[in-house]
């Protein structure tokens, strides 16, 4: 099997670092991929959302599965477009509406009776700042658009939330996609992110992770698209995880195929734990990003051969897929993030921290003559893997300790929330 992985973050490394594994796979392409990448797959340098360069490509290379990784391209359509083409593993525009519009999102879990925050949404600023103005409680602010994971403000204050609504709707922080804002009661407790492949009927599920959204270490500061996670999550025991099954995920495909959207590809619950109780937060129509990085290193299953059948609607059982162990990823940011950052700084260390144990999956990288460089906000995710959680945090930091640039930031609590109920 030939397979195209659109995207260039850590992610997108991380599935091809895991497809390149799989005995069903015979050649494996990134568009546009990162210097990660370049070491397993032959990248070729076209943008994701250039729908008909992914299609040339698609008949140049002989390709038989596109696996798309971030949610743009999906919104976009890009599965409609490639339809007969070859496989896609990915949803439909009308199924990524699922991500690509909160409203949307909201309004589908209220219809099929799926667990979540109340809420209101509105197009006119007046009339939310007037909503704000008047309520009670704590509330969490939400451009209804695509916002590259950043555009969730969970406040502390009245005032907070006003700021986080001017942000969205007039300084226009994200664009078109702060039009709308949604507005949802807080729910207090802890996150955890489960995530399944589906076929639109079955579904398999990956292990539940905890990502870490804020920039600073005890969860202070503005979030980021994810500064560490960690697998599996023991906050999601095997009796939660039942009614997580039960009360979200099969009652969410369900409700794609009442409403008939042909779901296929990742369906990403992202939930409040309060009280013992699941609540969905957000879905999400594409693995994490840092998820993935921990999920695919415990991986041990066919990777290629589970995402084909889903394109193909024949899942089934899959067993023995996942190793008995723990993994943690914690990501290297350039400074500045999530603000604004510089690239083109020399990345050192990265076969130091790999000679230590852990897998570095690129994120924001380029090679240029031989070197490394930083070429984005999230630079690089390193993961380690271990029999225990506080040895696979220990053995990430150990790691990530070796690498350098300028301006290098992480997180030194990753995982810090599981350890202490320990």
């Amino acid at each position: 099997m030939n397979i195209l992985v659109l995207g260039s973050g850590g992610r997108e490394h991380a599935i091809a670092w895991r497809l390149g594994k799989s005995k069903s796979v015979d050649k494996l392409w990134c568009a546009p991929g990162n210097a990660g990448t370049a070491g397993i797959a032959t990248n070729i340098d076209i943008d994701p959302l250039d729908f008909r360069a992914v299609k040339e490509s698609v008949k140049n290379y002989g390709i038989d599965l596109v696996v798309v990784g971030p949610e743009a391209p999906l919104a976009a359509g890009i599965t409609d477009y490639l339809d007969g083409s070859c496989l896609v593993f990915g949803p439909n525009s009308d199924g990524a509406k699922i991500e690509s519009s909160k409203l949307f999102s909201k309004r589908f879990m209220q219809r099929n009776g799926i667990p979540t925050a109340e809420f209101a949404s509105f197009d006119n600023y007046e009339e939310a700042r007037k909503f704000l103005q008047e309520a009670s409680g704590s509330w969490v602010v939400k451009a209804d658009g695509l916002a590259a994971g950043k555009g969730v403000f969970v406040t502390e204050s009245k005032e907070d939330a006003i700021g986080a609504l001017n942000a969205v709707m007039i300084e226009k922080r994200f664009g078109n996609s702060g039009n709308k804002v949604v507005i949802e009661r807080r729910l207090t407790g802890q996150e955890a992110s489960y995530i399944v492949i589906t076929d639109g009927k079955n579904f398999v599920p990956m292990l539940p992770s905890q990502d870490h959204k804020p920039i600073y270490d005890n969860d202070k500061g503005p979030n980021t698209g994810g500064m560490g996670a960690y697998a599996p999550a023991g906050l999601v025991d095997k009796e939660l995880e039942k009614r997580i099954q039960k009360e979200i995920i099969e009652k969410a495909i369900s409700g794609f195929a009442r409403e008939g959207i042909d779901y296929k590809g990742v369906l990403y619950a992202g939930l409040m734990i309060e009280d013992g109780n699941p609540y969905l937060l957000e879905f999400n129509c594409r693995f994490g990003d840092p998820e993935t990085q921990p999920q695919m290193a415990l991986f041990k299953g066919d990777l290629a051969k589970i995402m084909s059948d889903a394109a193909e609607g024949r899942l089934s059982d899959y067993n023995d897929i996942w190793l008995d162990k723990y993994a943690v990823c914690v990501v290297a940011a350039s400074g500045g993030y999530p603000g604004s950052y510089e690239k083109g700084k020399l990345i050192t260390g990265i076969k130091e921290a790999e000679s230590a144990g852990a897998v570095v999956f690129h994120a924001g990288t380029v090679l240029r003559y031989g070197k490394i460089y930083t070429n984005g906000g999230r630079v690089l995710g390193v993961t380690a893997v271990a029999d225990t959680l506080k040895e696979a945090k220990k053995s990430a930091y150990e790691a990530i300790s070796k690498i350098n640039f300028d301006r290098i930031y992480y997180r030194s609590d990753i995982a810090d929330k599981a350890l202490k109920n320990e």
